[in-house]
């Protein structure tokens, strides 16, 4: 659930975009101080109720606060309507590579076509849900294990081979050098820390409720601590990987084509899809080998987008049938509101990126809930009780209250502010207040707004649906 597309194309542009090797470090540091803490909150909870969101913040929390995990639910869930359409492109370039209609071809005039063809776009949109909804529907063990099993392993492999032939290449070195040697000057700029745990908030996942999701169907003596540092370094690892295939290859193939290496690692394009959609197939194309890598690296970039959408679809599967409805219902009913609400994103790239940066920065909101509710519990009894519960080889010491405490709020509040400020001053520096506006502060407040006031508003119906449906299946 964790590895996804930030993995391979934001990565890469966010280490370019700040210092190279030296953002590896507030990156790691972030990794320890947000994410993994948030992710031994979510399993606990989730392997302590067996419930979806909804249900875990009513049953940890008290039922006053079903609206929480019903916000923590809307957030992925929005998350997923576009980021199907996110995994359509992704299958869209798979298959473009296939057919070897990449290579020669200039990748702007390839992307603008795409994305100005509504029937191509809702076609790959409804491919990447059906693939990731009849995944889901086949059940945990048999769907999203079995896959996941042959997913997760064959994504690694394809970084490996991707990465092993980058560095094969003339001009290789360069890259590696800038990745991993770090200018330590860089670390005195704050927003490099902020990038950092950024990055590392909205790569690993948590704060998603994904792997509380997760976490309902684990056994009764999983190890909490054990798979949430598991999930958190197998992601970054990924994320390394990664960036060992790219940046070696940017550095090594831009220069034949007249291009600044770091300039291209740094150009968001629309969506931020710079490096995937544009750069990739135009450097890829002149590679010996050139045809391989691409498919080779839109296979990847396709296996993390369909293994993190169907985490997003579990999500809220697994709300539904504590609600009470059956599993294959629920699968369909989430597949086909998923596409509906995602078809404006696929039509308008403008909607996409509105949606990205509203629900993005909710994700922040999320994790704060997180913490809130091991606060509600009781972050003493929280650790002794659910996360040193039998079964736990890995101890958590008292550092993990204080974190809970006091560091991850401090974090949220730098996190937020500094997002805020970047839609004030930088994105929508006059008419941040206009909730019409693609990254206006004003658009945020305004959809959190809708949304919490009209889960708190249902708080009690949330409380009867959802707890009363029993165990998650």
């Amino acid at each position: 659930m964790a590895i996804g597309t930030g993995n391979i194309w934001r990565f890469p542009r966010i280490v370019a975009r700040n210092g190279g090797g030296a953002f590896l470090v507030p990156w790691m540091a972030a990794l320890l101080l947000w994410s993994i803490p948030l992710l031994m909150v979510e399993s606990a909870i989730g392997k302590a109720t067996r419930r979806g969101t909804v249900g875990s913040f009513a049953t940890i929390m008290g039922s006053h606060f079903a609206w929480m995990g019903g916000f923590v639910a809307l957030c992925t869930v929005a998350i997923m309507c576009y980021y199907s359409v996110v995994a359509g492109w992704c299958l869209r370039y798979l298959a473009a590579a296939f057919a070897n209609r990449l290579a020669g071809a200039d990748s702007r005039l390839v992307w603008e076509a795409f994305v100005a063809n509504p029937m191509q776009q809702s076609f790959f949109h409804l491919a990447a849900m059906a693939i990731a909804a009849g995944i889901v529907c086949g059940g945990v063990a048999k769907g999203i294990e079995r896959v996941n099993k042959v997913l997760i392993p064959g994504l690694f492999v394809l970084l490996a081979i991707a990465a092993v032939r980058a560095l094969t290449l003339p001009g290789a070195a360069a890259g590696l050098e800038f990745f991993f040697r770090p200018n330590w000057g860089t670390l005195a700029d704050y927003r490099v820390w902020l990038e950092g745990l950024t990055q590392s908030a909205w790569s690993t996942g948590a704060g998603w409720g994904l792997f509380l999701t997760y976490a309902v169907y684990s056994r009764t003596r999983e190890d909490v601590a054990l798979n949430s540092l598991v999930v958190g370094f197998g992601n970054n690892s990924a994320s390394l990987l990664v960036g060992v295939g790219l940046f070696p290859a940017v550095f090594a193939l831009a220069p034949g084509l007249g291009l600044e290496p770091l300039s291209v690692l740094r150009e968001s394009g629309p969506a931020s899809t710079g490096l995937a959609f544009l750069w990739v197939p135009r450097l890829f194309s002149v590679c010996p080998g050139g045809r391989f890598l691409l498919v080779v690296f839109f296979l990847a970039l396709s296996t993390a987008a369909i293994t993190s959408l169907i985490s997003m679809v579990e999500l809220a599967t697994c709300n539904l049938v504590d609600a009470g409805m059956a599993r294959p219902r629920a699968v369909m009913l989430t597949a086909a509101l998923g596409f509906l609400a995602g078809l404006p994103s696929a039509l308008h790239l403008s909607f996409l990126e509105n949606q990205d940066w509203v629900w993005g920065l909710g994700l922040l909101v999320s994790g704060l809930f997180f913490a809130i509710a091991a606060r509600r519990f009781g972050v003493r009894n929280f650790r002794e009780q659910l996360l040193n519960a039998p079964g736990s080889g890995i101890r958590i010491g008292r550092w993990w209250d204080f974190l809970l405490r006091f560091f991850i709020p401090a974090e949220f509040l730098l996190l937020i502010g500094w997002w805020f400020y970047q839609s004030i001053v930088v994105f929508e520096p006059h008419s941040w207040w206009n909730p019409l506006r693609a990254f206006s502060l004003g658009t945020c407040v305004a959809q959190w707004a809708l949304g919490m006031g009209v889960l708190i508003l249902l708080n009690g119906v949330l409380v009867r649906r959802f707890l009363a449906g029993g165990r998650a299946k």
